[in-house]
């Protein structure tokens, strides 16, 4: 309790009644030694503090100078409505175990009890060989890339099979937006990858197919790129009639300083 009587400037038995503001801040304290005792801070999931020294409450959002003013705000009327709310949503989210299943549920848990899945577990034996060509095609002139992979050691009525995946599903290596993986499995071989351009692929049926070679155990893979608008539009104007590269003179047959000379008979 605070101390009327010895207050700077009182008489002796002549206390007089504190202000709204003294009556406040001996509630602060009084209220911060209470939390003290039955608070541990460094347990309390709702207190943070920032990169200014200060501090706050993650569940009400305030900010405090000092611990003293977070223990008395823990103590106060909002985060313990907070508090209550918090653990009314928690109870919502968190299903009763002892509330009766509904029909979906039981459905669900006799497919899962009928259909047990098992964990597999296979030793890998390494890497497979492999070759890749650069191709292009002659008539759309697109960019492509073929893969042959040999899986000699395939294992029984196992089939290859790909994906492409982005730079940023992979964490092998640093992403980078400028590639793209192209993944390429077959049990009990390690799983490969091949580093290509981060560019659009041309999903027609002639220019992305892979043939899976039984008897050789060879898998062939092939896909071409997308060509870039600028590109094809630079080549069709290289290849329409009358053009002619930057830098060249073109003749003029109505100028006669171009036309061409007669020579006499």
């Amino acid at each position: 309790m605070a101390d009327r009587q010895n207050r700077v400037g009182s008489k002796i038995g002549g206390a007089g009644v504190a202000g709204a503001s003294e009556s406040n801040v001996d509630r602060r304290e009084r209220l911060r030694k209470l939390a003290l005792e039955t608070i541990d801070l460094a347990k309390d999931p709702y207190f943070m503090r920032n990169h200014l020294g200060s501090y706050e409450c993650k569940l009400c959002l305030t900010l405090h100078t000092n611990e003293g003013s977070y223990l008395a705000h823990t103590q106060g009327k909002k985060h313990q409505t907070n508090l209550g709310r918090r653990a009314a949503k928690d109870a919502m989210d968190k299903p009763d175990p002892l509330a009766p299943l509904t029909a979906s549920q039981q459905q669900a848990l006799k497919s899962s009890s009928t259909q047990p899945t098992f964990k597999r577990n296979i030793i890998k034996i390494g890497l497979p060989g492999y070759k890749v060509t650069k191709i292009r095609d002659p008539t759309s002139r697109q960019v492509g890339l073929l893969f042959e992979i040999a899986y000699p050691e395939i294992g029984q009525g196992v089939e290859p099979r790909y994906r492409f995946m982005s730079a940023y599903e992979q964490q092998i290596q640093a992403p980078n937006k400028a590639h793209q993986y192209l993944v390429i499995a077959a049990e009990p071989y390690e799983t490969i990858s091949f580093k290509v351009q981060s560019r659009d692929i041309d999903r027609a049926e002639e220019k992305l197919w892979s043939h899976w070679d039984v008897d050789q155990k060879m898998y062939t893979m092939q896909f071409f790129f997308k060509n870039d608008q600028r590109l094809l539009s630079s080549s069709r104007m290289e290849n329409a009639p009358g053009y002619s590269a930057p830098g060249t003179q073109m003749a003029n047959p109505l100028n006669p300083f171009h036309a061409p000379m007669r020579t006499a008979v």
